[in-house]
């Protein structure tokens, strides 16, 4: 007859042991959310991640493919003379990072350190005299380096209501 090596208990132990190691081993493998950006008209709002971001500069060619090719961004309706509020949480300007409003892949603001800007009555549509308005814009928010640099991207789109 033979003595177990480790009594109940112990085993009970190593198991715990070992399945905090495994949960620990897999958020370690877990990538951490982009701050969210936030886009509200009137009393609706949308929030996204940041579409486009690797941890580096992003170059010329992913910011274009990023203003330009996602389809999956998140749509907020808009009524021409409506407040377009934009907000990014403060992780998107800490260390000297900034900020800028995009739309349809020309700036529309400077860049900012603030987390929130408001335009009131803004006519994100108007045409001057062009032709007729068209039904949605792609609006994107970039987070920039202190250089001026693209290091992220998040997209929306506003639907003419």
């Amino acid at each position: 007859m033979t003595a177990p090596l480790f009594s109940g208990r112990a085993r009970r132990s190593v198991a715990a042991l070992g399945a905090v190691s495994a949960g620990l081993l897999l958020l370690s493998a877990c990538d951490k959310p982009t701050p969210l950006a936030t886009v509200t008209v009137g009393t609706s709002s949308v929030s996204a991640e940041s579409a486009c971001h690797d941890g580096t500069e992003l170059s010329t060619d992913k910011v274009q493919e990023c203003l330009s090719g996602l389809k999956n961004a998140k749509t907020i309706d808009y009524a021409r003379g409506d407040t377009l509020r934009l907000g990014v949480e403060p992780e998107v300007v800490e260390d000297g990072k900034k900020w800028q409003a995009v739309l349809d892949g020309q700036p529309i603001t400077e860049p900012s350190s603030n987390t929130y800007r408001s335009f009131p009555g803004a006519d994100v549509f108007a045409t001057g005299g062009q032709g007729e308005a068209p039904s949605s814009k792609k609006l994107a928010i970039v987070q920039v380096a202190e250089d001026g640099k693209p290091l992220s991207v998040w997209s929306f789109n506003l639907k003419l209501k």
